[in-house]
């Protein structure tokens, strides 16, 4: 499906973002990972090249746009274009208390962030997929940003504000070939998020998960491999008229009334540093 496509994928050594390379490799894919964590890059890497692809890793912040577009550059200089650009880089951000009794900065900082990696990456790969006539660049986003959650702080309206940033540069990009696609997930619990929480706080976590899972209309939260092959159909020639959209995998929680879990989340200050968005409730 993605023969000899090159897709970069930032975040690269993340849980969500190694099934996805993995997913896009199996498929024919040039991978070039990138992301703050040397030692997942280098294992993503490794795998892939085991099971006979092709797959590159290069140690940036996302949040350095002269990382971000020299890094670019190197990979059109060596592979010739970049088709896909994924951007799955985790944000800190501080849940789990009411907006009301969030300071200025803790709110802020996670939609600052977000949509700073999430510009810079979208378009730097936007300008080359300009001028090679084609590209698709996908972005990740959870259930807040589809609906009022509650105690996810500022995930969620950094959520809605990438999603409405995905449809306006798919709005611009469009006449020159290029489609801006945003894949809306419930959060996968197969992911190393949540396994690291299961293992800190199984008291809390789950019933967290049974009734994010009561909250779906099938009972079941999508896996990293649901995501995965969602990001594949969406950067394959199969989906070559999808741009614009959020393409919702929460297994229809935004689409029915249902009562947040607001009576079993502790009110209280939680940090919450995330590989990837995939294990984000909300």
């Amino acid at each position: 499906m993605l023969y000899n496509k090159n897709a970069v994928i930032y975040g690269g050594g993340a849980s969500l973002a190694g099934a996805v390379a993995r997913t896009m490799a199996r498929e024919g894919a040039n991978i070039f990972l990138a992301g703050r964590n040397t030692a997942s890059l280098q294992k993503v890497k490794e795998e892939i090249i085991q099971s006979g692809g092709h797959a590159e890793a290069a140690t940036l912040d996302a949040l350095d746009e002269n990382a971000v577009r020299q890094h670019l550059q190197k990979v059109v200089s060596s592979a010739g274009t970049v088709d896909i650009s994924f951007n799955l880089v985790g944000i800190h951000n501080v849940q789990n208390i009411p907006l009301i009794e969030m300071t200025l900065p803790e709110f802020v900082q996670t939609i600052t962030n977000t949509m700073t990696t999430q510009f810079l990456t979208c378009t730097a790969a936007g300008q080359i997929m300009v001028r090679q006539g084609s590209g698709v660049i996908l972005s990740l986003t959870a259930t807040c940003g589809g609906i009022g959650y509650p105690l996810t702080g500022g995930f969620g309206p950094a959520c809605a504000a990438v999603e409405g940033f995905s449809k306006n540069l798919a709005s611009e990009l469009g006449p020159h070939g290029v489609r801006v696609v945003n894949i809306r997930s419930a959060g996968s619990p197969d992911s190393r998020p949540f396994a690291q929480a299961m293992l800190s706080m199984p008291d809390m976590v789950k019933p967290i998960l049974k009734r994010m899972e009561e909250d779906t209309m099938l009972k079941k939260l999508p896996l990293m491999e649901d995501i995965a092959n969602t990001a594949l159909f969406l950067s394959s020639p199969l989906a070559a008229k999808i741009t614009g959209v959020t393409i919702d995998v929460t297994v229809g929680t935004v689409s029915q009334i249902k009562r947040p879990p607001t009576d079993i989340i502790p009110r209280q200050r939680a940090g919450i540093v995330l590989d990837s968005p995939d294990g984000q409730k909300g």
